[in-house]
Order: structure tokens, then sequence, then C-alpha cells
């Protein structure tokens, strides 16, 4: 391995250990009404995001919010003497896949068959703490 991609390597294993995670697997909602959801809150501090995902109307909010929650909740196993107040949490990013796709058949006129796609979705979110010393 090269000096470069050994230190590259090196730098995401340390963003990694301040980066907290949360995931959410084969979501049946289709994945372009999750984004619509999810670039709200993206780079949104924490309480803020939260207070979007409430007051939307649509049904991925409601997921979002609980995966938003989790991801909290990861963050304070690993912090428990730090206050949520006090550190600055963020949605540092938040990534939406799709996943497996429930294929079925629909009559359609005349003897024909339309497919019908039901898909669904991952959601991965990434939470960070910005520090005001940098």
């Amino acid at each position: 391995m090269g000096l470069r991609k050994h230190i590259r390597a090196e730098k995401i294993k340390e963003e990694k250990k301040t980066q907290y995670v949360a995931r959410l697997r084969n979501c049946p909602t289709s994945p372009r009404k999750m984004r619509l959801v999810a670039d709200m809150i993206r780079g949104k501090e924490v309480n803020r995001a939260l207070a979007i995902l409430r007051y939307t109307k649509k049904e991925a909010a409601q997921r979002l919010e609980k995966l938003l929650l989790s991801a909290i909740a990861n963050w304070q196993s690993k912090n428990e003497g730090v206050r949520i107040e006090e550190s600055n949490l963020y949605v540092r990013s938040i990534r939406v896949d799709g996943a497996r796709m429930l294929k079925r058949l629909r009559p359609a006129p005349q003897g024909r068959a339309h497919r019908i796609r039901k898909r669904s979705n991952h959601v991965t979110l990434f939470v960070d703490s910005k520090n005001i010393n940098e």
C-alpha cells in the first residue's frame, strides 16, 4: 500500500470515530419519495431537523424521525458524560439508496398484463458533532 493511500485510510478511520450511524433497511417507500424528505434535513442541526420532521405531513418523515432519534441514541451510548446541547450535533449526511423491488402483475385490458414495481429503500444517516474550537 502506498504512503498516500495509507495516510488517507488513517484519516478516514479518524473521521469514522467521530461519526455516528443509524441505518434503515428495506423501508417500503419508494426512494424518490424518501429523498424529498431527506433533502430537507441534510446538514441541519439535530434539534432543527427533528422539528422539521415532526411537522412534515409525508409518511417518510415519521420513519426518518425515528431513524434520527436512533442515531442520537447511538451518539449518547458512546459519549455518556457529554450533554447533547453542548455537543452541537448535526446531520452530517443522509443517503437514500434503492433496495429490493417486489414485482407484481396487474391485469390489463384485452388479456394483457401490466407490471407493478413496489419499490423499497435503504437509508443511512450520519450524525456528527461540530467542534467550536476549530
